[in-house]
């Protein structure tokens, strides 16, 4: 069970030195999804979905350790080293994918002001 749960938040979060799958699909959502505005105004998605295999989800709820302030802190790090601001706080919601979807996750975002939640 320990050998298991070790491989799941890998698999969720970064590895020292690499990064995980997850981490690096939301910094390569923000980097992809750039919008400039003007001189020095770079925002970014802020509003994250993560679809993850049901299975795995269910898991990661019954894991006394929650996962989505982690990846909130790693998008929150990669935007300030470059230069990125939000419209809105940071927020990362990891779903159960639905269905039988193949995919071992997928990330959805946008850009979602101050205050407009979905």
């Amino acid at each position: 069970m320990e050998r298991w749960a070790t491989n799941v938040r890998r698999y969720l979060l970064p590895v020292r030195p690499g990064r995980g799958e997850v981490v690096a699909a939301l910094l390569r959502q923000c980097d992809d999804n750039a919008l400039i505005l003007g001189r020095q105004r770079i925002v970014v998605p802020n509003a994250f979905v993560v679809e993850v295999p049901p299975e795995v989800h269910r898991q990661l709820c019954d894991n006394p350790l929650p996962v989505a302030p982690v990846l909130v802190h790693q998008v929150c790090r990669h935007a300030a080293e470059q230069g990125y601001i939000f419209a809105g706080p940071v927020v990362v919601d990891l779903r159960p994918a639905p269905g039988d979807t193949p995919a071992r996750f997928r990330v959805h975002s946008r850009v979602s002001p101050a205050g407009g939640r979905s």
